[in-house]
């Protein structure tokens, strides 16, 4: 039972952010209530942890479904994050040129990867003209600091190994 009325009424070329609980699935949006986004076989609003099998998937599908079939009961919103990022060096692309290249993709199969080709990097590119995620982004940072810690507790650790603990064991043969 798909609301009828939108929260935050889109615009086309907007792109749409979807809580998918873990992560965040991303979408543009195309007019009349639809929306085009690149999608594996794992991604269909409630799935609950079946999201998280699209990291196992190396290829999706490019779908133009009704807004409220991809949100389903998530909560969404616009999110056109990049436009001020860009607004002098890239500035968002003509919406004419976002629809006509978003429909061109539609039904096509694309690889696709977590890393460098997932439903935000798709989306970027087609606002854009360059594929971005802030979620890889953050997530690399998050365990690039998880490590730089963990490699700066070893680093500590030995130190103070080497300080405190580092006497030699054995015994000179003049002690005994």
């Amino acid at each position: 039972m798909a609301p009828t009325l939108y929260d935050e009424k889109p615009e086309p070329g907007d792109l749409i952010e979807i809580f998918r609980g873990n992560y965040q699935h991303w979408a543009l949006y195309v007019g009349e209530g639809f929306v085009v986004h690149l999608a594996p076989a794992t991604e269909v609003p409630d799935a609950g942890p079946n999201h998280m099998m699209s990291v196992f998937c190396d290829k999706a599908k490019v779908k133009k479904e009704e807004i409220w079939d991809v949100v389903g009961h998530d909560q969404w919103s616009v999110n056109n994050l990049l436009d001020k990022k860009y607004q002098v060096s890239r500035p968002v692309r003509p919406i004419h040129q976002i629809l006509k290249d978003a429909q061109a993709y539609v039904d096509r199969e694309l690889p696709f990867s977590v890393f460098n080709g997932n439903c935000e990097h798709f989306a970027t590119e087609l606002r854009y003209g360059k594929a971005e995620s802030r979620q890889v982004r953050q997530a690399v940072e998050t365990v690039g600091m998880a490590a730089m810690v963990g490699f700066g507790v070893l680093a500590v650790a030995g130190v103070a190994a080497a300080i405190f603990g580092g006497g030699s064991k054995k015994k000179n043969k003049e002690e005994y």
